[in-house]
């Protein structure tokens, strides 16, 4: 026998549907790309990321060093296009062969 969930209510038993968020195009977004510490690591994000978005300004990147020192996480904001411009940018990040992750 079951209760009814009260109206307005989800019950937090069933998954909720998951939906990809809705981007509206173009759009400021927000990158934040790790991978192994390296004195060059940040100009190789840069030079990816001024390929596909040549209004990058260089000087807004923010370099973060990871506790230990052993990773670097580089963060940006690029002027996106769409979503394919967006698949294309972490292809080439990940294609490096440097960047662990890209979020």
């Amino acid at each position: 026998m079951s209760k009814a969930t009260p109206k307005g209510l989800r019950d937090l038993r069933q998954p909720a549907a998951l939906e990809p968020p809705k981007i509206t195009f173009p759009c400021d977004y927000s990158l934040k790309v790790v991978g192994d510490a390296a004195d060059d690591f940040p100009a190789c994000v840069c030079q990816i990321i001024v390929r596909h978005a040549p209004d990058f300004d260089a000087t807004t990147m923010q370099v973060v060093d990871s506790r230990n020192g052993r990773y670097q996480s580089v963060r940006v904001m690029i002027r996106a296009t769409g979503e394919q411009h967006i698949k294309e940018l972490f292809e080439d990040l990940k294609a490096t062969g440097r960047v662990h992750m890209v979020v």
